[in-house]
């Protein structure tokens, strides 16, 4: 017996086998893309990530594993990486990795803009791992509001921060505060946003380790960190 056009039952059935085969096999495509984690396939170009005068807190000799954290100083997530992952990653990994520095200020912090002038002014007078340091470091006294509740608002009141971190720096003031106001200053700010825009990245902190963005699975901080230097280890061929 025939079906259709001409087409015999067994064709036919075997026709829907196939179907039905092709549909499991792409679900299954589908759902293992999209539960999988980053691999060579998502890595962001080496120019949009790091240009050559991105800064740097740290510095490898052997160039095997490079992380570019794209950051925004008054992000209190950014703060809690500092004190619980990267400050201690820089200094375990001293002369190992490479951790490059990228603005990416977001909206909903008013004061994270002032906070990067101050970063960009600092190293133009030679000391940007310093500043880094100290707006990390002294972040609740600029960044928060007096009660400890909210992110602060209160420009003025960070201006003075970051201008006593200045003194304290032996800084030129009255250049730090022209470069604080520099158009180039901001130009270097709105290119780490544009890069991070075009890496992928929409809220902060964000890493890329060698060129792939860094997606932990931990819900803790020590969790991230052992997922964090796991990935770095096999990177260096610990």
């Amino acid at each position: 017996m025939t079906v259709g056009k001409g087409l015999s039952a067994n064709a036919w059935t075997t026709i829907a086998v196939l179907a039905v085969a092709v549909l499991v096999i792409g679900g299954v495509l589908v759902f293992q893309h999209k539960d999988s984690p980053a691999t060579g396939e998502d890595t962001v170009a080496a120019d949009v990530l790091r240009h050559p005068d991105s800064h740097t807190v740290s510095e490898a000799k052997d160039g095997k594993a490079t992380v570019v954290e794209f950051i925004d100083y008054q992000c209190p997530a950014c703060e809690a990486y500092y004190q619980n992952i990267t400050g201690k990653l820089v200094n375990d990994y001293s002369g190992r990795i490479t951790l490059v520095t990228r603005n990416f200020p977001l909206p909903m912090h008013p004061l994270a803009v002032p906070a990067a002038r101050a970063a960009e002014a600092a190293a133009l007078q030679g000391k940007y791992r310093e500043m880094y340091d100290k707006l990390y470091g002294d972040y609740r006294s600029w960044a928060v509001q007096p009660d400890g509740q909210n992110v602060s608002s209160d420009e003025q009141r960070a201006q003075a921060r970051f201008d006593a971190y200045a003194k304290d720096l032996g800084f030129d003031l009255d250049r730090f505060h022209r470069d604080m106001a520099s158009p180039a200053v901001q130009q270097r700010i709105d290119q780490g946003k544009a890069d991070g825009q075009k890496a992928g990245v929409t809220s902060t902190l964000t890493l890329f380790v060698n060129g792939t963005e860094f997606r932990p699975t931990g819900t803790t901080y020590p969790a991230i960190s052992q997922e964090l230097r796991t990935l770095l280890d096999k990177e260096l061929d610990l």
